[in-house]
């Protein structure tokens, strides 16, 4: 009777310790936070969450990057006031594809890691899970920017509300060791119909009043403090950015100078003068130049 009975145990254990290992477990912190000065959060299949480190973070420092100076200026001086204890805001930056905005990202990283900054990225898809990491790196000493690139979101997506309240508007007090940085091609982060202008109200003095759904689209992008936008480069601005690249692969003067007309071709087919369009330009050059 008493061996049934320990039978019965074991297997009750066993059942509890299968259920237990496909249940959502709280987001834990890493082992080592030295590992890496990037982290991803990423959700596995079962629900659980972790914060993995980023082994290779891509190389990108300040000056690399030309024609965004204005830009630059704003988000490193936002980003050293954080790091050193200063009053800063959160950061969306937004405009034309391919024109810096994530790369200006990273090169913050890189330029203020040695005074304590790290980045989390999130996906959209795993930003319900915002208050967790938040929770989890609060006590650390390290300033953290958590990042998400290329955001906008559709009707109803459940990640909106979450981002929503944690830059403004729970009733728990803002972590002063964490900032949201976000990069988009909206502006105000959702889609917009022109029918919804029809919502807007006149008055007879004059005055306009916008509509609950305009509002509501608008009330996401406020909440970050700091709007940076970017533009389409012009042809110059572009030649430019080829011609900086080029150098920092090796090439001398008189040979990034030939290869401007190329590099027209190049922006021409892709239908594109971007920041990104004359790196990878540059890449292709720089590698035909060295066989």
């Amino acid at each position: 009777m008493n061996e049934q009975f320990e039978r019965l145990i074991e297997r009750a254990e066993q059942l509890i310790d299968r259920i237990e290992s496909v249940l959502p477990q709280p987001l834990g912190a890493p082992s080592d936070w030295n590992a890496a000065i990037a982290w991803r959060y990423r959700r596995r299949s079962s629900g659980h969450g972790r914060l993995e480190p980023v082994r290779h973070v891509a190389a990108m420092a300040l000056g690399d990057l030309k024609e965004i100076d204005g830009q630059k200026e704003k988000i490193a001086r936002n980003t050293r006031q954080f790091v050193e204890g200063r009053p800063a805001n959160n950061v969306l930056l937004t405009g034309a594809r391919g024109t810096g905005k994530s790369s200006l990202v990273r090169a913050c990283l890189h330029e203020f890691a040695p005074q304590g900054l790290r980045l989390i990225e999130v996906d959209k898809s795993d930003l319900t899970d915002l208050p967790d990491i938040v929770e989890v790196v609060s006590g650390r000493p390290e300033k953290f920017i958590v990042f998400s690139d290329d955001l906008s979101f559709d009707e109803g997506e459940p990640g909106y509300k979450a981002l929503k309240s944690i830059l403004d508007g729970s009733v728990a007090a803002a972590t002063p060791n964490v900032l949201i940085y976000a990069t988009s091609n909206r502006r105000h982060l959702l889609p917009e119909y022109m029918k919804e202008n029809l919502s807007y109200t006149h008055t007879e003095d004059g005055e306009v009043h916008p509509g609950e759904v305009v509002e509501e689209k608008i009330s996401l992008s406020e909440r970050f403090g700091l709007w940076v936008s970017f533009y389409p480069f012009s042809q110059a601005e572009y030649l430019a950015i080829v011609a900086q690249w080029l150098s920092s692969f090796g090439l001398d003067a008189a040979t990034v100078e030939a290869a401007r007309p190329q590099a027209l071709v190049w922006a021409l087919e892709r239908g594109s003068r971007s920041g990104r369009v004359a790196y990878q330009f540059a890449r292709d050059f720089a590698g035909r130049m060295a066989a």
